[in-house]
């Protein structure tokens, strides 16, 4: 079991995503909005964090820039799940340290195993 945090706002996505991971063993913190998203993430510890760009108060890039930018935080895979699909986004995302950028919308079998990916082996 691992434990992942959702950062996304959109809760019809959230309410497909985190029941289709916990089905997987997967304990899952939901968080909607961008502000108190790294709070939430030095409390919860998660193994991998998956990131909305566009959010409410604070954006993904600069939540992303900040996991990667703090010590205790940076090796956490980031995995951003977007509709921004420009490549100057994507490639906005990788400088601000993302692992992996998913497109929305997605195919949920798909995004379960690109995720799981990133699952250390012994969580599997």
């Amino acid at each position: 079991m691992a434990k992942i945090i959702l950062i996304e706002d959109s809760k019809t996505l959230a309410q497909v995503l985190k029941p289709a991971l916990e089905l997987k063993g997967h304990k899952v913190l939901w968080v909607n909005d961008g502000r108190g998203a790294i709070f939430e993430i030095k409390k919860f510890k998660p193994q991998i964090i998956l990131l909305d760009l566009m959010l409410p108060h604070v954006n993904g890039f600069e939540i992303c820039q900040a996991v990667k930018s703090d010590m205790a935080l940076m090796k956490i895979p980031v995995i951003i799940m977007s509709t921004l699909t420009a490549q100057e986004d994507q490639e906005r995302a990788q400088n601000a340290g993302a692992d992996h950028f998913i497109s929305k919308p997605y195919d949920l079998k798909q995004t379960l195993a690109e995720i799981l990916k990133f699952i250390p082996k012994e969580e599997k």
